[in-house]
């Protein structure tokens, strides 16, 4: 049974990568994610904020620490992550994670543009150059992981494409707020994913794969192994988790690429190769029109006796 496969061309022994979270804040951390079988780690991620506060001090030699010895430490890429809103010298750290033993980055560009004189052009010009800025900085491979709240999601996905990115990271979530009615104050929105978020990210892989250069990895809504089969379906080259893991411990990692297993043996695939993107929008499809006949017919089905009347 083959499980490898690529992602930013690094070559991986399982499709299933440890997210960015509190589990990978130690080396032990680390380890523990790589026994269960992930294929990679993308640390817990080091914010643009707290770049700019700690240039007084010399920068965040914890982290890079921490980067250097977990890649040591295990024989998967270690990947290191900035969580970033707008360009800046902070981008020159990137390069201190390569150095420090990062096979790649991840860029978590986390804008919410809740400023009414902002435009969706400069929104998107931003997304390009902070890319610009890391790419200039590093020669690993840098990938970017993305919100799906954008006008032309595609078009997007295509600029950051031309623009160097040698991945993509489908969707990332804002952590948007909750109403507390009794104390009458703003609740910070912290929940895990759930399963159904996952048809998000899965729409779009579908429509990228094959029609950009960059990897893709899906990520929000895993619970279980049918997330992670329904992801390579799709055309994702890896499948991102850290709700599942924060969830069940490490050793969840474990069930996930045992369900990919024994569903890959019932269906007869000898490798993820075999099955990958089998079932992403053909290439030369109209997607426009293809997206509009899966929601029209989607509607009839609501509407059919097997529904019943709304």
């Amino acid at each position: 049974m083959e499980l490898k496969t690529r992602y930013l061309g690094l070559e991986l022994p399982t499709p299933v990568v440890a997210s960015a979270s509190p589990l990978s804040r130690t080396v032990d951390g680390v380890r523990q994610l790589v026994d269960a079988g992930v294929g990679a780690v993308v640390l817990y991620s080091l914010f643009e904020e707290e770049l700019r506060q700690d240039e007084q001090d010399g920068g965040p030699s914890q982290y890079l620490s921490l980067l250097e010895r977990a890649a040591e430490a295990v024989p998967v890429p270690v990947i290191g992550s900035l969580n970033a809103t707008a360009p800046g010298s902070w981008a020159g750290y990137a390069r201190s994670m390569q150095d420090s033993g990062a096979a790649a980055i991840e860029l978590n560009i986390n804008v919410l543009p809740g400023d009414s004189h902002v435009s969706g052009r400069d929104v998107e010009q931003r997304h390009l150059d902070i890319l610009a800025g890391v790419k200039a900085a590093v020669t690993v491979p840098v990938a970017v992981k993305l919100n799906p709240y954008f006008s032309a999601t595609a078009d997007m996905a295509r600029s950051l494409d031309l623009g160097g990115a040698d991945g993509l990271v489908l969707f990332n979530r804002f952590l948007q707020p909750d109403v507390d009615i009794e104390t009458l104050a703003v609740a910070p929105g912290t929940a895990l994913s759930r399963a159904d978020e996952a048809r998000l990210p899965l729409t779009w892989i579908t429509v990228l794969r094959g029609r950009i250069a960059a990897s893709l990895a899906a990520t929000t809504g895993v619970e279980d192994a049918t997330e992670v089969i329904k992801f390579l379906l799709a055309g994702a080259d890896v499948v991102m988790t850290a709700s599942a893991l924060l969830r069940h411990g490490p050793a969840y990692t474990t069930v996930l690429l045992d369900g990919l297993r024994e569903w890959m043996i019932a269906k007869g695939f000898a490798s993820i190769n075999e099955f990958r993107g089998l079932l992403a929008v053909p290439f030369g499809t109209d997607e426009v029109a293809h997206e509009r006949t899966d929601y029209v017919n989607a509607l009839r089905r609501a509407n059919s006796a097997e529904y019943g009347p709304w």
